[in-house]
Parts: C-alpha cells; structure tokens; sequence
C-alpha cells in the first residue's frame, strides 16, 4: 500500500516525538533541566520576616575551643537575649543538638533553666535514615528513607521547649531543591520540621494564624522556594558576642533569632537551589524555609507523566511545522518557542506555583531545528547532486564549477532566454558506409564520432545539448554568460572539421570509405532550459535559432561549415569567410537570407 506525503509526515513527527521524549523519560535530561530549573525559578527576594542569624562562627571556635562546648555556654547566650522581658525575641530556635545528658548534672540544668525562663526556645531533633526494606501490600520493598534512629533533646531540656527535625536530604544530584515537613517517630509520632515549629511559634507570638502547611509527597516533602542567597541573612553577630553581651539586646527584640554552626569544617552547609557554587550553612536554610512558610507561597511540580505527554505532543508539532520551512522561518520559530516556552515557566511558577521542566521543551525543539537544519542541507546537497549530474553531461567542467560556485542553478534550470551562439554537425556519408558494416563496427564508429565532438565542444567550453543519431547540437552563453561565445563556438567547429580528418583517414584504413562533417553556426536569441515533461525533461534550446542553425548545417558540404551573417558579423577580421548570398536556401527562411562559409578562423589555445 503506498503511504501518502502527509501521512509520512504525521508518521515522522510521531517516531521524531517519541525519539525526543525517550531521553527525558529516561532521565538523561534530568541534571541539566535541574541546573536551567534552578537558574530560572531561584532568584533573591525581600523577606518579611525578622530573621537575626548568630553563627556559631570561627571566632568563637578560636575562643570556646572546638565543638561540642560546655551546655552551659549556650545557656549565657540565651540568657542575654531573654535578659529583658520588654526586648526577647519572638522565638530563638537553636540549631544545634543537645541529646541525652552530659557528664555535668549542672551544665544540664543550666541550659534547661534558661530555656525555661525564656519561654520561646526550639532546639533541634534528628533522624537517622538508611536503605532498609518495608513491606507493604503483601510484597516489600526498599525503603531508601527508612529512620532508623531518633536524636531529641535530653528530657529536661524537651520539656520547657519546643523541637523540630533538622534533616536536609539533597537530591540525587547533591542539590537541595526539597525540604522534609515531618518526620513520623515511631512512639513519638509526627515531628515537624525545625521551621515550621519555629514559624508557627513566630505567628503565635505576631497574634496571627500560621499559613496553610504545604502539600508534601508520601515522604513528607515539598518544593522550596528560596528566598535568600548564601550569607544574606547573617549580619556578623557571633554567639561570642552574646555571651560577651557586645550587641544591645533592642537588636533582636520581636524577632526570630536563630543560633547555629557558622564555620566551615562544622559539617553543617548545603549546595542549594539558590546557588549551586556558593554553600548554605544550615541556619540559612531553615531562614529560607521559615520565609516561605510566611509568604504560604509553595510551588507544586507538575506530574511527570503530564510533562512527558506535553513534550510528545509539542515536540511531535514543531517536527511536524517544520519538516520543510526554510531556514530563516525555522530559525525564527525555535527561538520564539524557546522563548515563549521559558517564558510560560517563569509565568506559571511566579502566578500559579507551578515548576515545569524548563529544559525539556527548548532541548526537543533545538533538536528538531537541528535536525530541520540537517534535512535543508541534505536536501540541498541532493538538488545539488542532482544538478551537477544534469549539467555534467551537458557543461563544460569549468563552466559547470562556476556556475554551482556562484550558485542560482536551480534557477537556471528553469526556461529562460539567452543570445547563443548554436551550433550542429552531421557525418557525411556515414549512411552508406553503415550498410555495409555490422553494427558493433557503427557503434564503434558512432562512439569514436560523438566523442570526438564531444571533446571539441567541452575545450571550447560549450554546452552540450544533444546528440540526435549522427548529429550532434551544442550551444555557447548558456546557462552562464561567456565572453565571445560565437567565437568559441566557431573555434569548435573548426577542431571538428580538423579532427574529422584523421577519424576520416582512421576509417578509410579500416573500410576503405571515409566520412567528414558538415557544420552549421547561428547566432541569436533562444529559450533554454529543463523543456519536456515531470517524468522526462530535457537541459536545451528552442527557437528560430535553433532551428536556423540546424539547416545551415544539413545544408552544409562534407568538410565544411556555414554560418550566418549574424557569426559572420561577431567573428569580424578574424575570420576569412566566403558569402554564398541566397544561393542557398534554408527552409523557413525568406529570401536573402545571407549564407556564408566559414573558411578560416584566427584561433587561441585555450585551456
């Protein structure tokens, strides 16, 4: 069954579509559309919230010695924040880990006491994750999340504070994108996160409700939108300056004050989303977390499965478009659906909240550009072969070099018209000898014939039209413009009627019969170009022209060659002719139409 154009096309676009959407479904695509996601979505913003980070930095390593210090250096610092009821803090959560008790009864009850006194503490909880295997449904599975150990503060610490998980979890390329709201403690129950606790103790205190919780996935986790850059929420306060009472306490009144490590080494930052180079200590990023609690803004990522269909579905319409646009239009178009696609993320995440695959769409069209760009250029290299093979058998070599150098044949295939010069030779008396010869030998002798004018046209740098039996048609200034063409083309008749003496001699040898030409040349307007029908079409000339050229030459003695006044004319002083007047007459032509003989030629060797 023979398949139509449009529905090859439609086939196409469908295997193109699914050749495109192969390697996103496969996650080939998956750390690049992260790292332009990230770039794109990820940009600093003004935060509402009061947020006064204390880094547990170098310098107070340099003074308290390496971690972990005495309980009870924590407890100064939260002493002098709380140390006036009028300037506490909203909230001080604390980022460090304080669980079981201390070889120090004392250095326990310290910190217990002033988280007491304070009223407004959260400290950090951990978990412990691995791979294990779960059941579910009668079968198992490898859970890769699976807590196998809880960290909480130490009992009399957990009771006159609050507690929230501290785990960041990065994704599989080391990329915090996602933030884990709970974490279900066997015997304890739901644990929110350290931000959360802290921001719905912030809106507790602010006397406002606390925004909706995000939508998480089975495990607890949500998309994050970042707020703050690495190190745009610390303004240089140590914990050192706390315990030395260095910064007034009307600093971090109302306020959300958050305490933790803030030293490399302290195995406590984070590649993020935000800034894929720069790491972000742990404070940072609950800091993030509890803005974006406040705004309630919480991007949601379109299902995979929706983003596959679209991108088979666009990806398969813009192979389809364009299949055969030029180069400028497809050009335009893959920079406007790029353009148009980034353009729709950015608008569908700042409005809507929702994260699509940024790279994904502009990865498939810039592949189906490619690939449009590829088919122009095998298609113009097969239009090219294919005119290189039409004209090869016609053109001169050097003329046929120029003409695809300078280009436009595809054009000049086309009819158009020219002045050229015409001219057609015929053997003299290869009739008769071909009676009497078998035909292999007037193969052989035609062969020898052809080839002999065939030569003499391509030095001369004509074209070669045809070849009609014993006859031979060649034409000058076509389908490029030559300099002096009646010139060239009567240099060739004169190499042929040259040569045609030893093919003659060569003959009478062999059969003892000989043969010469008779040549006619015209000069005058003609259409050239592919004439014939789509399933046979011909590279030629047609007109008077042609046809006066070609009754000059069956008119025309064996050994001799008759041209028009109009060559005669073009030749000027260079040229001895003989005029014959209207002695001879050519069909078609009225009266006193001028023929000459063309007896001989001031000639150039030309290469």
């Amino acid at each position: 069954m023979k398949i139509s154009p449009a529905l090859k096309r439609i086939l196409a676009a469908v295997l193109a579509a699914a050749a495109l959407t192969a390697p996103a479904a496969l996650g080939l695509l998956r750390d690049q559309d992260l790292t332009v996601s990230d770039a794109l979505y990820q940009s600093p913003a003004a935060g509402d919230v009061p947020i006064v980070v204390v880094g547990m930095d170098q310098r107070a390593v340099d003074a308290l010695g390496p971690l972990p210090w005495p309980r009870s250096a924590m407890a100064r610092a939260i002493r002098y924040l709380n140390g006036e009821e009028s300037l506490k803090p909203a909230v001080i959560g604390v980022d460090v880990l304080f669980v079981g008790e201390s070889a120090d009864p004392a250095e326990d009850a310290a910190l217990a006491s002033a988280a007491a006194e304070g009223g407004n503490l959260v400290f950090a909880s951990a978990g412990t994750f691995r791979s294990d295997l779960a059941a579910e449904g009668g079968g198992f599975y490898v859970d890769k999340q699976a807590l196998q150990g809880w960290d909480k503060p130490y009992d009399a610490l957990a009771a006159v504070s609050g507690t929230g998980h501290i785990n960041a979890m990065a994704d599989s390329d080391g990329i915090l994108r996602h933030a884990k709201l709970f974490v279900d403690v066997p015997g304890t129950g739901r644990v929110d996160s350290f931000s959360r606790v802290i921001y719905e103790k912030y809106a507790a205190f602010c006397g406002k409700a606390p925004s909706e919780r995000p939508a998480t996935n089975a495990k607890g986790f949500f998309y994050i939108p970042f707020t703050g850059m690495p190190g745009s929420y610390y303004g240089g306060v140590s914990i050192l300056d706390l315990m030395e009472g260095t910064v007034p306490r009307d600093h971090f009144a109302g306020k959300i004050v958050l305490i933790g490590p803030y030293a490399p080494g302290m195995q406590d930052e984070y590649r993020t989303s935000m800034d894929h180079a720069a790491p972000m200590y742990g404070i940072e990023f609950h800091a993030n977390l509890i803005e974006a609690f406040d705004t309630g803004f919480y991007p949601r990522e379109v299902g995979r499965l929706w983003q596959l269909a679209l991108l088979f579905l666009l990806s398969g319409l813009c192979f389809w478009w364009l299949w055969d646009r030029k180069m400028l239009h497809a050009a335009v178009a893959w920079l406007l659906l790029c353009a148009l696609w980034i353009g729709l993320c950015l608008g569908l995440y700042r409005l809507a909240g929702l994260v699509l695959h940024v790279l994904w769409i502009p990865a498939a069209v810039t592949a189906v550009f490619i690939a449009s760009v590829a088919l122009n250029y095998i298609r113009a290299s097969l239009e090219k072969r294919y005119i290189t093979n039409t004209f090869r058998r016609y053109v001169d070599p050097a003329i046929l070099k120029e003409l695809l150098v300078k280009g436009g044949a595809a054009e000049d295939l086309g009819g158009r018209t020219f002045d050229i010069a015409v001219l057609f030779v015929d053997i003299r008396g290869f009739t008769t000898m071909s009676e009497s010869l078998d035909p292999p030998t007037v193969v052989s002798i035609i062969n020898q014939y052809l080839t002999l004018t065939t030569e003499c046209v391509m030095r001369r740098h004509g074209t070669l039209d045809k070849f009609v039996g014993d006859c031979t048609m060649a034409f000058w200034n076509a389908p490029l413009p030559q300099e002096d063409p009646v010139y060239l083309a009567c240099c060739a008749a004169m190499d042929m009627v040259e040569g045609s003496k030893e093919l003659g001699r060569q003959l009478q040898e062999r059969f003892g019969r000989t043969v010469s030409f008779g040549v006619g040349v015209h000069f005058g307007p003609a259409v050239v170009g592919n004439i014939g029908a789509p399933q046979r079409m011909d590279y030629t000339a047609i007109g008077d022209t042609v046809n006066t050229a070609s009754r000059l030459e069956s008119n025309a003695p064996g050994g001799t060659i008759y041209i028009s006044r109009a060559v005669a004319d073009a030749l000027g002083d260079r040229a001895r002719t003989t005029s014959l007047g209207g002695s001879v007459k050519l069909k078609g032509k009225a009266e006193g139409f001028e023929v000459l003989t063309l007896d001989s030629l001031d000639m150039e060797e030309r290469k």
